[in-house]
């Protein structure tokens, strides 16, 4: 009986997720922001989908993250970059989906975003790897300072615990605000937290961890509301292994990205404008396969971009979504 409560809550789920999406593609006119909504619709999706597998696949612990096998989530976030690019991080990640809610905000107040100096964002995005590699290497450090923990316990690995707990970190930007475990803030016997709050505190002990994970969360929030996806830029969850097309043998990698059609391009600069992480690439790039690993595929650039077919989003060879005329309805429409 439980299995089939679950199989219909999925399904519940998967039918508001895909009514949502059909009545944007058949009633939103708006070129210019179609896509977007869509967005918003899929990281709402996304982010009850997260909350879902927390709640009802895993025994949750209280005070802490649940015992779930999250080295095998590591591996899925981090492979599916190597196919799709940074996909996760603009249209599943809970964590970019709580930033862009900040930014709807700020619209509403018609308050004008600001952007970073181009070499200091630049700086940003690739200090992610600098990050990544920290944590990376952080369990081999820890055991040599207590190698009497065994460092290849493949249960400790797939739980994140010991040596290991560091990776969890990367982890946190998974965490929807609204958990099934004990929380950092209950309100009316509903558990809220915030991402990397728990690890700031385990760190850093319950008394001053709690004034930085207050401090982290007003500091990211305020970056959110003044500058677009602001952790984005340096987040380590979000390295994406789409370097490696830069290799002999890996040009195809990844398999989602934006194409440039340097012939029907005008140097508008519309595609610099409307990026949430400032990636100026799809700009100066002469044409075809925009490959920086900055891009998330969020395909907001190919949304606004006013010339038809400037810009496609290709999943391989397959085009996904191409830019249109939105200035103009087309002659189907």
């Amino acid at each position: 009986m439980e299995l089939i409560g679950d199989i219909l809550r999925l399904t519940v789920l998967g039918g508001f997720g895909a009514a949502g999406i059909l009545a944007i593609l058949i009633w939103k006119k708006n070129l210019a922001t179609r896509i977007t909504l869509l967005r918003f619709v899929i990281q709402a999706i996304a982010f009850a989908a997260i909350f879902f597998v927390l709640t009802y696949t895993v025994a949750p612990v209280s005070g802490g993250m649940p015992p779930i096998l999250f080295l095998y989530v590591l591996f899925v976030i981090f492979g599916m970059t190597l196919f799709l690019g940074r996909f996760y991080c603009g249209w599943l990640c809970p964590f970019g989906f709580l930033m862009d809610a900040v930014t709807y905000i700020r619209k509403v107040l018609n308050m004008p975003y600001r952007s970073l100096p181009p070499k200091l964002n630049k700086a940003l995005h690739q200090s992610r790897y600098i990050i990544l590699l920290f944590f990376l290497m952080l369990p081999l450090v820890l055991w040599l300072f207590d190698p009497r923990e065994v460092m290849v316990s493949p249960l400790m690995a797939q739980l994140l615990a010991g040596h290991y707990r560091p990776y969890s970190v990367l982890l946190d930007p998974l965490i929807p605000l609204i958990v099934p475990w004990t929380g950092q803030l209950v309100i009316f016997n509903v558990n809220f937290t915030y991402p990397y709050a728990l690890n700031i505190i385990t760190y850093a002990g319950p008394a001053f961890g709690q004034i930085l994970a207050i401090a982290f969360v007003g500091l990211t929030l305020a970056g959110a509301f003044l500058f677009r996806r602001v952790w984005c830029r340096f987040c380590p969850t979000g390295s994406s292994l789409a370097v490696v097309n830069r290799f002999k043998g890996f040009k195809w990698a990844p398999l989602l990205y934006v194409e440039k059609d340097e012939e029907k391009c005008t140097k508008c600069g519309v595609c610099k404008r409307v990026c949430a992480s400032q990636v100026n690439d799809v700009y100066e790039e002469k044409g075809g396969k925009v490959t920086t690993s900055m891009c998330m595929v969020c395909a907001r650039c190919v949304e606004m971009c006013p010339y038809e077919g400037t810009l496609k989003v290709k999943l391989g060879k397959k085009t996904l979504f191409k830019s249109r005329n939105w200035l103009e309805p087309s002659k189907g429409e």
